[in-house]
């Protein structure tokens, strides 16, 4: 199952260090988290889960402040969040989630990043049913052997654990995403190399290499867009 988490995470925060895209990104999200219950996290489970996954990627504490005031202060900028499907080359299946004010431009954004390195759109579920939405959980210093222990102490039932890199990566259900956490904090982890709940696909295939070059294209060209959140895919780009 494992997709080598933290050489995926790697890449994409050296891209976005360069950028600080990925600090707008987390804004809207804790922005629009904030707005829809409490902006207290221990209160309000999904901003919480925003603000662990913002903890995993560095984001700075003025952005996270910045974002929650905003909602406090009865903002009325609104979101809509939305989900595009579609097909790479070779058959490659990908994932869109995106956060708009602007539905039109979003999907007209979306359909061109798609069409113009090889790719189309497809209609709602005609790729998500061939992925499973799973919470990766991964924390250094600990064996495989100690997280087993330590989860079977709390009681809880994983999908998997596995050795990726220098970290322990737990893949378990969603719902239990806060409890594995928890898990860990009790054990005494207060970092967490990987939080993320995300969209896992079942099979994950591999492209020739002119074919993966123009599907990276993409992927980069869907990233790029200031709507779009999160890009999932089932093609296995190796290191």
């Amino acid at each position: 199952m494992g997709r080598k988490w933290n050489n995926i995470k790697d890449k994409k925060a050296a891209k976005d260090a360069n950028t600080s895209r990925i600090y707008a990104k987390f804004g809207r999200e804790i922005y629009v988290a904030a707005k829809q219950g409490e902006p207290d996290p221990e209160a309000n489970q999904t901003l919480k889960f925003v603000l662990e996954r913002a903890k995993t990627y560095n984001v700075p504490r003025h952005i996270i402040d910045r974002a929650i005031e905003k909602a406090k202060g009865g903002s009325e900028e609104n979101y809509d969040e939305l989900r595009y499907e579609g097909f790479g080359p070779n058959g490659s299946m990908v994932i869109v989630d995106a956060l708009t004010n602007n539905v039109n431009r979003t999907a007209s954004e979306v359909r061109a990043a798609f069409g113009k390195n090889g790719g189309n759109m497809g209609v709602s579920g005609s790729v998500s049913y061939m992925f499973d939405k799973t919470a990766v959980i991964g924390v250094e210093g600990k064996t495989a052997d100690d997280v087993l222990e330590l989860l079977m102490e709390a009681d809880i039932d994983v999908r998997d654990i596995l050795e990726e890199e220098d970290s322990i990566i737990v893949y378990a259900e969603p719902d239990q995403f806060h409890a594995v956490q928890e898990a860990f904090k009790n054990a005494g982890v207060s970092e967490f190399t990987v939080a993320e709940l995300t969209m896992l696909a079942q099979n994950d295939v591999t492209l020739p290499e002119d074919a993966q070059a123009q599907f990276e294209k993409m992927i980069d060209a869907l990233e790029d867009l200031e709507d779009v959140q999160q890009v999932y895919h089932n093609v296995d780009l190796g290191q």
